[in-house]
Order: C-alpha cells, then structure tokens, then sequence
C-alpha cells in the first residue's frame, strides 16, 4: 500500500511522455509505409502474384490483429500480475528482433525508386491550376503537356492517360510561355493528383465509422465493469479484455471471406476480389448501424435491470452477465474484417503508383480523426445534454446514465453516414487506365525487341539456305 502514496518526478513524467511521442512518431512513419512496402513485393505482371496479391490485405490485417490478441491477453496479465517492466521489455524485445529480421533481408525485398514527395507533386497541380484559372482547356488533350514515352520507360515512371474528371485541374497542363513546374504540370502527374483528391469523399465517410473502434475501447468496456463478471468461484473478467472477442471474431471472418465467401461469390460476380472493395466497406458500414441498434437495447436492458434491483450507486454491480454485451463486441470484430481490411485495400488499390504510401496515409488519417471525432461527440453530446436542468445522457455514473439514448443517438449517425457512403460509392470511377498503360507502354517496350530478334532469326535462316 506504500506504493500507492508515490508519485513520479516531472522528470519521469516527462520521460514517459517522451515515449509516447516517439511511439507516435514511429508508427506514424512506418504504418502507412510497411504495408505499402509489402503489397509492393507483388508483380502484377505475373498472374500468381497478382492473384496472391489480391489477398495480401486480408493477410496482412490478420497478423496485425493477431498480435493485438496477443497483447489483449498474454501480455495485459504479465503486466498485471508480474509486472510492468517485463510487460514494456517484452515487446521491446520483440520490436528489436523485428528490426534485426527487417535489416537483414532489406537486400532481398524488391525496392521502387523514389519519385519525390506525393504531396509536392500535388501542389504543384493545384497552384498551376489556380494560377490558370482564366486559361480555356483545349478540346484536343494532346494539346496538353505530356512527357516523352522514353521519361515513363525509366524506372518508376507511370504514364496516365488524360480524363474528363476533375477538368479545372487540367489546367495545369495547358502549355503556357513559363516552363515552371509550378506553372506547367505534365498529364500524367495531373491524373495523379485527380486519382488522389477523388478519394476525399470516401475518406470523409470513413471518419465517423472510425470513431467505432474508440466505442469499444471506451463505453463498451466502462459497460462491462457495472455486470458481474465472474466465471466460477475463483475468476472474474477483465472488462479490457472484452476487446479481444473483437479480435477473434475479426480473425474468424478473416479467413471465413478470403477462404470460403469469395471463391464461392466470385462464381457469380466475375470479379476476382469477389465483391468490388466498396460493395465490401458498405457491408460493414451497415453492420456498424446494427451494432449501434443493439448496444442501445443491451445498454437499455441494463438499465431497467439496475432500476428494478435498486442498483444505482456509481459502484454498484448489476447483476446481469458481463456476456450480454458478446454480441456487440462479436459484431464489432466481423464489421472490421469488412470495413477496415477494404479501407486500406482500397485507398492502396486506387492510389498512383507513385503516391501508393500517401494512400495508405488515408487509412491511418481516417483512424486518428474517428479517435478526435469520438471525443468531440462525446463531450458535446455530454455537455448538450446537460442544459436546461436536465441530468445528461453521459454522467460519471452509468447506472443513472443514459448511454442507451447515446447509442440511438450514434446509430442515426451511423445511418446518415451509410446513406452519404452509397452516394459516393455510386459516382466513385476505379481507376483502370493505370495498369493499362502500364501493359501497353510493355508491349511497346517488348514489339520492337520481338521484332528485331524476329529478323535475325529470318536473316540466319536465309543464310543456312544459301
């Protein structure tokens, strides 16, 4: 109990903060990074890795939550019941043999050159564009600046054909007397910009599903600690560790879809990931209002039961299993395997091929603004709740709470936001013109040689007949 009157230095509290913010910083660098790195280990100009390509996604998010499951048991009871510092120094271990096993075989992962900073390329587009605004778009788009088809055969260089979209930004690439980067941009690095900027309205619809997940790491577990949580004489439930259904069920449908679902769908839609990415990202969206609908009756449940037992104390235990709430948590983790593996898929699929890590930047960027999102809600719908003399919905005291009116509240949201995802879903154009510039400027590349080699065998035949 003497521990419990010890406090830490500022130094120490400082140290501590440090940390974090280099955890930050870290994963805020390698997060949209290594996966991008990943899926481009796949040549798409061989069939079985472009196959096994359209998997790598589900794959990669199950190991990632594979080691969420690990962190969300194993590791919470070393820190619980043996310690903090081993708890800290085992995934500190574990991120060093990380780092040792990615050093090691940097030299056999295939490497795209760089291609300069996504977001200056885009700038440049969209100052030119501005400082063009009175310049008239030619009809003919071969009037436009374009580079040589010698500049895309170099390595890393992606040509893009022109398209309609977006047409104020072309006027970027009308040609002008300056030859200045910021007042002249080629199509291709046009297109790229438009590809990137058409991806907004789906990234905006992903932020308040991203406020889900901060749900379950917060209210839903605040929930569990009111139920009784023992199981048998001697074990009680850690309320924490009720996220960790959300891992296992996400898990299960991992390997349900891309094992079972898609070979079996892909019969009927012709399509190879089975359903398009966002067909798959609207199933989850809709399970996210149905999690909502039955949080709001579980948490209403909850509260009936409390009132009828007289137990209304901020402490107080309502006696109802902690397992009511499974089905929530279990929705939850299946909703994700939808939403958030098709969410970064698709924000990498539909990126330039020299801006493929700033797409995957969308996936993290939808992450951290749903996390500032679920607090801004809060707060306002706590602080809204609470004029005119009423109690509130969100008090300190669940049991005299009114979560459930919360979570009615949140699945109107989370309805509104589905209806504003189908909108954008319907006028959303994949980009297709990417790859087939890619196999025509190889065919390009491969004619000539074909053609060459195509003599010389002619000439040696004419040769040995004379």
């Amino acid at each position: 109990m003497a521990d419990c009157d010890k406090r830490a230095s500022p130094f120490q509290i400082g140290i501590f903060y440090c940390a974090l913010y280099i955890i930050a910083a870290g994963t805020g660098g390698t997060k949209p990074n290594i996966s991008t790195m990943g899926a481009d280990q796949f040549d798409e100009f061989e069939p079985k890795e472009r196959i096994h390509k359209l998997s790598f996604f589900n794959w990669w998010m199950f190991s990632i939550f594979f080691g969420t499951l690990f962190s969300n048991t194993f590791l919470v009871y070393v820190q619980d019941y043996v310690g903090w510092g081993l708890g800290y120094g085992l995934p500190t271990l574990g991120l060093f043999v990380a780092v040792l096993m990615f050093v090691v075989a940097t030299p056999y992962y295939r490497h795209k050159p760089p291609s300069g900073s996504p977001l200056t390329k885009m700038a440049k587009v969209l100052v030119a564009a501005v400082r063009k605004w009175m310049v008239v778009v030619p009809n003919d788009p071969k009037e436009l600046h374009e580079l040589s088809m010698d500049e895309y055969s170099k390595p890393g260089k992606y040509r893009i054909d022109y398209t309609p979209s977006l047409r104020f930004l072309n006027k970027a690439a009308v040609k002008t007397d300056s030859s200045s980067p910021w007042m002249l941009c080629p199509v291709t690095q046009v297109e790229e910009t438009k590809q990137m900027l058409k991806m907004v309205p789906v990234l905006v619809a992903t932020f308040l599903p991203s406020t889900m997940l901060a749900q379950t790491h917060t209210l839903f577990i605040k929930q569990g600690a009111t139920l009784v949580r023992s199981m048998g004489p001697h074990f009680q439930i850690p309320p924490a560790c009720l996220t960790a259904f959300v891992t296992i069920f996400m898990l299960i449908s991992i390997v349900v879809y891309d094992r079972i679902f898609v070979p079996a769908i892909r019969r009927y839609t012709k399509n190879q990931r089975g359903i398009t990415l966002l067909q798959r990202m609207a199933i989850g969206l809709l399970l996210h209002v149905i999690i909502m609908v039955i949080a709001s009756f579980t948490e209403r449940a909850r509260l009936s039961i409390a009132r009828d037992h007289s137990r209304l104390g901020k402490s107080d235990i309502v006696p109802l299993s902690i397992f009511v709430l499974l089905p929530q948590f279990a929705l939850m983790g299946v909703a994700d395997s939808f939403l958030e593996v098709a969410k970064i898929e698709f924000f990498y699929d539909q990126a330039p091929e020299g801006m493929k890590s700033l797409g995957t930047a969308y996936f993290t960027t939808s992450l951290g603004v749903g996390y500032f999102l679920s607090s801004f809600l809060l707060s306002t719908v706590a602080d809204l709740t609470k004029k005119n003399g009423h109690k509130g919905w969100i008090l300190d005291n669940l049991n005299v709470s009114h979560l459930d009116y919360y979570y009615a509240f949140y699945a109107v949201l989370s309805l509104l936001n589905f209806f504003f995802f189908l909108v954008v879903a319907k006028f959303f154009v994949y980009n297709t013109e990417t790859n087939e510039a890619k196999w025509e400027l190889k065919e390009a590349m491969e004619t000539p040689l074909n053609k060459a080699t195509s003599q010389e065998e002619n000439l040696l035949e004419v040769k040995r007949s004379s």
